[in-house]
């Protein structure tokens, strides 16, 4: 496996090695001690959830607050999508910028997001299945969003707009202006020293 930092280096691609021949492929999708030999500590992941989407299906920005805040662990199973994380830690020196990365099943590309990141995706392939760990478990009363267009964050999500399949809770999700953010200060990721 390789690991790289982003733009935003809390935000880690991981590249898995594949074997392959004329029967097919194998490759480890997860390894626990390879995550630790490279961040220094573990994550708890405790819950892996699934969803299956077609060309254009949105879903996002959503992130859960303390106390169940969520690191997750992203790929895509079949298909592709751009994926996305925005730093919402007020007093981090990339507050409100994004990463964006293509993953798919032909690239096996994971995606390492933190908590005090908003997450989201556009499917940009035909159909898609995506998967993602998380350390913590989902609970409704944490869970929040911010508007997938807000020009303050100005992304490009690669799909027409009128292409795009959104639930009716992400077409009303607030700005990220009025959105609840992190303190960066206070992210455990972040007092693990990457910033020190």
């Amino acid at each position: 496996m390789t690991f790289t930092r982003t733009l935003i280096p809390e935000i880690i691609l991981i590249d898995p090695k594949v074997h392959g021949d004329a029967r097919g492929y194998f490759v480890e999708t997860f390894r626990a001690d390879k995550l630790f030999e490279f961040l220094g500590f573990d994550i708890p992941f405790c819950q892996e959830n699934e969803s299956s989407s077609s060309y254009g299906v949105l879903r996002g920005l959503h992130y859960q607050i303390p106390p169940y805040a969520q690191t997750k662990l992203i790929r895509v199973i079949e298909g592709a999508v751009l994926d996305i994380a925005v730093d919402i830690r007020k007093g981090s020196p990339t507050f409100g910028q994004h990463i964006a990365v293509e993953l798919s099943s032909e690239n096996k590309r994971q995606m390492l997001i933190p908590s005090g990141f908003a997450h989201g995706y556009v499917v940009l392939s035909e159909t898609c299945t995506f998967t993602y760990k998380v350390d913590n478990y989902y609970n409704p009363e944490c869970d929040r969003g911010i508007a997938f267009d807000d020009a303050v964050l100005g992304i490009d999500w690669k799909v027409p707009r009128e292409k795009l399949q959104l639930s009716a809770k992400d077409t009303t999700q607030p700005s990220f202006a009025n959105a609840d953010h992190f303190i960066f200060e206070d992210n455990f990721y972040s007092l693990k020293g990457l910033r020190d």
